[in-house]
């Protein structure tokens, strides 16, 4: 049936163009944007889920800068603890050269006091950006990561670094070996040569500043080329025979080097004392030093003086201790440096990875969209036709009238 009222083949027509038209319109925004999801009323779930993605490369860039500035900071750190290893590796070689007879010590000494003025330089201007970390000052925790769990929670993880005492600062005198070979009254080093064959004096082991040892107080012994310590804990500055248990804790230690013919005694009856005999077959040189817990993390270099043979021996004993601590100090920057790095490295690669994520979700396929504009196009003429032809189709009626 015909009707001049309803054409159904137009309205077919018609929606068929609308269609073809919306598609197209849909492309061309896909073109015009390089995205198939570009607002959430193209796929609200795939937008939303990029939404959350993009904001976490947001924050990753972010955290990249704060990893850069803590690599820096924890750089200048390493740099200024291995300047201080070489430094003092230069004031032993000086110590060493003390040891002689021969030698004027008076001049070493002031070669000694300018390292040691190098040194407390170096360490006050390692300073990144207001933050010094080999002073014993303070710490740094640079911010590592974001995590996010499968609810959507997120937290922050970080990198904690630890500061290291290198200063030179808060050392009190106190004497060690009371009475032993080489030491003199009121002293804070001690430093003799065993004979070989003989007996030292007794070393009483005392601590004339405050009349006992403190907790965190240490005392440095090197024989020879060996250096062992003790640290008075808080249990041993408690008892009442601190000087006791400082004495037998050295008497392990000494033990514990293992050389053949070194006899460390301990004599209970007399309280804090320790003999030492010789029967090793040659000189032994033996020599201490006290640290107290104030004391920075390199205190002791203020103690070292080699203008005479007692401190040119006890020097020994302080300097390799100290060279220890600032090798333990760099190599616990070089860590920590090294594990930012890896992070860095690591949230840069990850970001990359979260973009190229979002892209596979919202990324326009140039190729297939390029393809779909020209198929469109080719259905819109059509369906232009179409309607056309459709809209011609009331015209026949007249032919019925004439």
């Amino acid at each position: 049936m015909s009707s001049i009222l309803t054409n159904n083949g137009a309205m077919v027509a018609l929606q068929t163009l609308k269609s073809v038209n919306k598609n197209l319109g849909q492309t061309q925004n896909a073109i015009s944007t390089g995205k198939d999801v570009a607002t959430a009323k193209d796929n609200s779930a795939v937008w939303a889920i990029s939404k959350v993605m993009e904001s976490d490369v947001k924050g990753f860039n972010a955290i990249k800068d704060s990893l850069a500035l803590g690599e820096s900071t924890v750089a200048v750190a390493r740099n200024a603890s291995e300047t201080v290893t070489d430094l003092l590796t230069q004031m032993k070689g000086k110590i060493v050269a003390a040891q002689e007879d021969n030698v004027d010590r008076g001049k070493i000494n002031d070669d000694v006091t300018a390292l040691k003025d190098q040194i407390a330089s170096v360490v006050s201007a390692a300073q990144f950006n207001g933050l010094n970390l080999v002073n014993g000052s303070g710490s740094a925790s640079i911010l590592a990561s974001l995590d996010r769990d499968n609810t959507g929670a997120v937290t922050a993880s970080s990198i904690s670094v630890a500061g290291q005492d290198l200063s030179t600062g808060g050392y009190v005198a106190a004497q060690v070996f009371d009475g032993s070979t080489g030491s003199s009254t009121g002293n804070d080093r001690v430093g003799a040569t065993i004979d070989n064959g003989a007996t030292s004096a007794t070393a009483l082991v005392t601590d004339e500043t405050s009349g006992t040892f403190a907790a965190g107080d240490k005392v440095i012994v090197a024989i020879d080329d060996q250096v062992v310590s003790y640290t008075v804990s808080a249990a041993d500055a408690a008892a009442t025979s601190t000087g006791d248990l400082v004495a037998v804790g050295l008497k392990s230690k000494i033990e514990e080097l293992g050389i053949t013919g070194l006899t460390v005694d301990y004599d209970s009856g007399t309280a804090g004392t320790l003999s030492v005999a010789n029967a090793t077959g040659a000189d032994v040189s033996f020599s201490a030093q006290y640290v107290n817990a104030g004391a920075g993390g390199l205190g002791a270099l203020s103690g070292i003086d080699v203008s005479t043979g007692a401190g040119a021996t006890a020097a020994l004993a302080a300097v390799e201790s100290l060279i220890d601590t600032s090798i333990d100090a760099s190599a616990a920057f070089g860590s920590s440096q090294s594990r930012i790095e890896t992070q860095k490295e690591f949230i840069s690669n990850l970001a990359d990875s979260f973009k190229s994520g979002i892209g596979s979700l919202v990324d326009a396929d140039m190729e297939e969209t390029s393809a779909r504009l020209q198929a469109l196009q080719v259905q819109q003429q059509l369906a232009t036709q179409s309607l056309s032809i459709a809209n011609q189709a009331p015209q026949s009626i007249l032919s019925l009238f004439r």
